[in-house]
């Protein structure tokens, strides 16, 4: 049965085309997967479906009604439907208790038993009565699955879910959509990491330019070869056959960290190092699972948390101050450093002296010359 079905729909960012009559439809009660490189459309998509983009061209239909029809009342239609966005925010006053059950239609003690039963599903349970505001990114999507989960929808939109979790986390989620799929959900996932839906998806839909361009059952999904799936711009699917790199020699010359020590405001200490030692000049992986204290130790690292830590480098010590001259961060949220109107002027604003051919050139290294006028916020 056809629940959700989607004709010829089109969405554009002023003269950029975003979806050109892109048509699918979606079937009760299954797991369907949208693939595609980024850029393709995939999360303009997921947003017109869920009604926080106009549908500009092309229909709707969600169990029969037509879901941008005029004078339909969409509140009434989207009771029916959720999304989880790939970066969830969360209301920092509130607890993650609070946060959950914001969305439900009763604060009574039954939904509080059911918060909790969710919350441990996802295993945030410890979390329940902690602040939302100096939570994981990994955290945070946990706490906007189970927000959507409380409010028990037909449909449930999830757009690169797996993105800021870790390999346990991963499961987790998996665990969470098996049990949608038990309870008989309509569930639709854009995703670039693949391999955790191995064996629970049903259809993957491989999207570029706006449109469908390739439908797959599970079956001929898996059917596929490796080299077939990297043609197409996608990840590993099957972690058998992934190969780890060969290991570089490590180089001799290291910097030494000191008091690498910060706790959030009446939060527990998030991160205690007292001395450590990482290679210089190398790209060095700082790795652990969701709230190990990750970004906190890349934020002290580039001196935007002050009072932490002294890094000794070349004989230098570099106090918080010293190294918010030397080090630069791009944020997990990146939208908190876009600020200009094209995407030419965010590498100018980064300039002491505005040099348009060099700023032109970066923009061709990192193959986005294509883009340079382009609005930052209409970009995937």
């Amino acid at each position: 049965m056809k629940i959700l079905i989607c004709e010829a729909l089109g969405h554009s960012y002023g003269e950029h085309r975003a979806l050109d009559a892109c048509s699918l439809a979606l079937e009760q009660g299954k797991l369907h997967v949208l693939l595609g490189p980024s850029g393709c459309g995939k999360s303009t998509l997921l947003e017109v479906i869920a009604g926080l983009q106009p549908c500009t061209q092309g229909r709707i239909i969600l169990r029969g009604e037509e879901t941008h029809a005029k004078g339909k009342a969409l509140r009434t239609i989207y009771r029916k439907m959720q999304m989880v966005f790939q970066t969830p925010a969360c209301f920092p006053h509130m607890s993650v208790l609070e946060n959950i059950l914001f969305a439900s239609p009763t604060q009574d003690a039954h939904a509080r038993r059911k918060a909790q039963e969710i919350a441990g599903m996802l295993k945030i349970g410890h979390l329940l009565e902690r602040s939302a505001a100096n939570l994981s990114g990994g955290e945070k999507q946990k706490i906007a699955c189970a927000g959507v989960s409380i409010m028990e929808p037909d449909v449930l939109v999830m757009d690169e879910p797996s993105s800021n979790l870790d390999a346990s986390s991963i499961l987790d989620l998996r665990a969470i959509l098996a049990f949608w799929k038990s309870q008989g959900k309509t569930i639709i996932v854009s995703e670039h990491r693949l391999y955790y839906l191995r064996g629970l998806a049903d259809r993957f839909i491989y999207i570029t330019g706006g449109k469908v361009e390739k439908d797959y059952s599970a079956a001929e999904f898996e059917s596929l070869t490796e080299q077939q799936r990297a043609k197409l711009g996608l990840r590993t699917f099957i972690l058998e056959d992934l190969l780890p790199p060969k290991a570089l020699p490590q180089a001799g010359q290291q910097m030494e960290l000191r008091n690498f020590c910060f706790a959030y405001k009446n939060e527990p200490e998030t991160l205690h190092i007292r001395e450590s030692k990482i290679p210089a000049n190398r790209i060095v992986g700082i790795i652990g699972n969701n709230g190990a204290g990750k970004s906190t130790f890349s934020r002290c690292f580039c001196g935007l948390e002050k009072r932490c830590g002294e890094v000794i480098w070349n004989g230098r010590t570099y106090r918080p101050k010293d190294r918010l001259n030397t080090c630069y961060m791009v944020m997990q949220e990146v939208n908190h450093q876009l600020f200009t109107e094209t995407v030419l002027d965010e590498v100018l604003i980064s300039m002491e002296e505005e040099n348009q051919e060099w700023a032109e050139e970066i923009l061709a290294e990192l193959d986005l010359i294509g883009f340079k006028d382009r609005h930052p916020m209409s970009l995937s």
